[in-house]
Order: structure tokens, then C-alpha cells, then sequence
């Protein structure tokens, strides 16, 4: 299916991204550059990083060799929880942007708001000021709770354009797509299907499947984009790249979505991250 028909989500700011982005986690080195090639060429645009990849100069060199202007790439990277103090959060989003060899960031997120270290609104300010700059075009967060959207909206004057969190049928994590809605922030979908969770063998997934002619992986990112979520799929396999892009040419009802919503468990969070009290790996 041809690139133009992915859809665009317009964010709080103006700026507008694909509604689905293509996620580099655990994709490195040369198989890794192969493969986020092999993206692009399937007309992904939307490459989503993060410093604690260790892939930003992998996801940048991609870019360079698909000969295709920046200006068509969205690109995002993310804030480690070591560098939330003002300055050093300052100077890692420069020397992200020199491992990716780019002069701009579509968007940037601080990767965990990290409350026990309470260093998140500066880190926010930072942003806020590298995007001043120039640096940044969108500034967002990931793994936000409420209590921490509203700190730094209150402390910042600024409401993040997108809150990146963990959505999947086993966590459908429809509280914070609502929290997030109130506050005009768009959501984006980490781990969307669940890391190869026992999700992709459900059985109302199976049959919806069948229904619509498409594979399970599609079910469940049409689910979350029928939400008004941006799911983030990645995948190594260049067939499942193909065909998680391929859903925007079928709609699930109502009822089935409320349907795969009622999958969700209490425990279902693929690593049991609660971002309240989860410390980042440094």
C-alpha cells in the first residue's frame, strides 16, 4: 500500500505526525541499519529512538542513505533519567542530535518521568528552551502519570504534545488515553502488541482476523488507531513492517473495539513498569 495513505494526527502545536511510527528498540548496528532501510523503502517515515537504544547514529544513517530529504522524516528521540538535571539535559539533546547527524528533532520525549528523583520539570525546560533554539519542533513525554503532566503545565506554562506510554490489549491503558485527551495531549503506543505476548493468539483477535482478512499484528494496531492512539510497532521482519502500516483500509465497530478493551488485565504490563516508582536503567 502506497505511503500517502497513512493518515496524519495533527498535535496540540500544530505539527503532524504519521499515525504509525516505526520503533527502533533493540534494533542495532549493521542488521539494524538493513532493516530500518528496508522500512523506509516500505514508506515509513516516522522513526521513533531513544538514547538508551543505543541506535541514534544506526537510525540517522539510515536516513542519510535512503537519499530521501529530512524534511519527509519525523523523527523522535528520548531523554535518559541521568541526564533530567537543566544543563545536562541541554547538552544531551545536542549530542543526540550529532549521533544522528540531524539539525532538528520533529519530536523529543523524556523517556521516564523518574518523581523519586523529582528532576523532570527542569529536564521539561530544557526542552522547552532547545525548541526555542530550534532544536526541537515538538517537545512531549513518555510513560507520564496525571499528577506529572499537570506539575509541569503548572511549573512550565507548556502542555506536552504527546504522552508515549504502554498500550497493548493486555494493558489498554484507557485511563491514561482519557487523562490524556482532557489535556489535548496526543497519545502515542510503546510495545502496541504486547512484545509478542500471548495477545497475538487470543482467540477474538484470531477470529477478527479472519473477518477483516488480515493478520492478528493488524487487528490490534487498527484497535489502537481507532483509539486516536499512534502506535509504535517494531519489527526486525520485513514482512510484519509491510503489514502493520497496511490497516488504514478497513474499520473494527464499536463493539469489537470494546471487545479487545475487555482483554485488559490488572497485571498485564509487559515488564510491570508503574512510573511512579520505576527507576530507569542507566
Amino acid at each position: 500500500m502506497a505511503n500517502e495513505t497513512i493518515p496524519e494526527i495533527t498535535l496540540n502545536d500544530g505539527y503532524k505526525m504519521a499515525a504509525i511510527q516505526f520503533g527502533t528498540f533493540q534494533i542495532r548496528g549493521g542488521q539494524g541499519l538493513q532493516q530500518t532501510m528496508a522500512a523506509i523503502k516500505d514508506g515509513y517515515r516516522g522513526l521513533d529512538t531513544a538514547t538508551n537504544y543505543d541506535n541514534e547514529g544506526m537510525v540517522g544513517e539510515a536516513i542519510r542513505r535512503s537519499g530521501i530529504p529530512r524534511s519527509e522524516f519525523f523523527v523522535t528521540s528520548k531523554l535518559p533519567g541521568k541526564y533530567h538535571r537543566y544543563d545536562e539535559a541541554t547538552k544531551a539533546i545536542q549530542e543526540s542530535l550529532y549521533r544522528l547527524g540531524l539539525d532538528y528533532f520533529d519530536l523529543y520525549l523524556i523517556h521516564w518521568p523518574l518523581p523519586k528523583r523529582d528532576h523532570y520539570v527542569e529536564a521539561f525546560q530544557a526542552m522547552i528552551d532547545a525548541q526555542k533554539r530550534g532544536l526541537i519542533r515538538s517537545i512531549g513525554v513518555s510513560n507520564f502519570e496525571p499528577e506529572h503532566l499537570d506539575r509541569l503545565i503548572k511549573e512550565t506554562g507548556v502542555t506536552p504534545a504527546v504522552n508515549q506510554i504502554e498500550v497493548h490489549p493486555y494493558w489498554n491503558n484507557e485511563r491514561m488515553l482519557k487523562e490524556d485527551q482532557q489535556r489535548g495531549i496526543v497519545t502515542e503506543a510503546w510495545s502496541p502488541l504486547g512484545r509478542g505476548s500471548a495477545a497475538l493468539k487470543e482467540p477474538l483477535i484470531q477470529e477478527l482476523a479472519k473477518k477483516y482478512n488480515k493478520n492478528v499484528g493488524q487487528i490490534i494496531l487498527r484497535w489502537h488507531t481507532q483509539r486516536g492512539i499512534i502506535p509504535v510497532p517494531r519489527s526486525s521482519n520485513l514482512v510484519h513492517q509491510r503489514a502493520n502500516k497496511d490497516i488504514f483500509d478497513f474499520k473494527l465497530t464499536g463493539d469489537e473495539i470494546s471487545a479487545i478493551n475487555g482483554l485488559s488485565k490488572p497485571d498485564g504490563r509487559v515488564d510491570g513498569q508503574d512510573p511512579n516508582s520505576y527507576e530507569e536503567f542507566e
